[in-house]
């Protein structure tokens, strides 16, 4: 009676301790699902905007060298999103300049408002990415405190070892805490039971710094414009 009585206990203890452990595991991994979810829609925001964005400033200036002097201006190591093939097709200018328009008097002005005003869109996108992403990392970081938390008060190692204690024999449930792994699995089962953290963001989002804004660049920004312009003067006709 008296050791029925110990198994009982045995398998209450042990599954308090299984319902806890896989308790806390799948709220982080829902919240780990999340987190890569979020991350994917951040990397549609980058395609859809920010290199939609730089795009549209590369076809405009075209030079090598005039992209060069404008990632310079903007604050940019290097020209991100830059495909020379891009730059160059004529359908891929017609597809991103579409429903686009720059006021001005003359061609020349129309084409340097556009070159303006695509940057200010940039700068705005860069902003709102910037803030999103550390919006994640924040997420991200919250989630990897919540582990180590966890492990603080409830160490695998000595769960483990507190199982072997009480009882070798598996009791009815189908608990996976719930039976005492032997000696010479019990290192791999725990390893398999740890929680990883999520991946650094870095990983999936690139790392953008932020721009310069317009206002301190404007004049330089538009004499790059007007070089470009005359350079392909006979290449960009905007319509009115």
């Amino acid at each position: 009676m008296e050791h029925d009585i110990a198994k009982v206990l045995a398998y209450e203890v042990k599954k308090e301790l299984a319902d806890r452990y896989f308790g806390f595991r799948r709220l982080i991994e829902e919240d780990k699902e999340a987190l890569d979810r979020r991350i994917r829609q951040q990397s549609l925001t980058i395609e859809q905007q920010i290199c939609l964005d730089l795009v549209r400033i590369y076809i405009l200036l075209r030079d090598e060298a005039l992209i060069q002097e404008f990632c310079e201006l903007a604050g940019l190591a290097k020209a991100m999103f830059h495909d020379p093939y891009v730059v160059r097709s004529p359908t891929i200018r017609r597809r991103v300049f579409e429903g686009v328009r720059a006021g001005g008097l003359t061609m020349a002005a129309r084409f340097r408002n556009l070159l303006l005003n695509s940057y200010e869109t940039l700068v705005e996108h860069v902003g709102l990415y910037l803030e999103r992403f550390g919006e994640l990392r924040t997420e991200q970081e919250t989630i990897e405190e919540e582990i180590r938390l966890f492990y603080r008060q409830h160490d695998l190692g000595n769960i483990m070892a507190f199982l072997r204690g009480l009882d070798s024999s598996a009791p009815v449930g189908g608990n996976p805490l719930a039976a005492t792994p032997p000696m010479g699995t019990a290192a791999g089962l725990e390893e398999k039971l740890r929680v990883a953290p999520p991946e650094p963001i870095e990983k999936s989002l690139p790392i953008i710094p932020p721009l310069v804004p317009l206002r301190r660049i404007r004049r330089p920004l538009k004499k790059l414009a007007d070089r470009a312009y005359q350079r392909r003067e006979q290449e960009f006709k905007l319509q009115d």
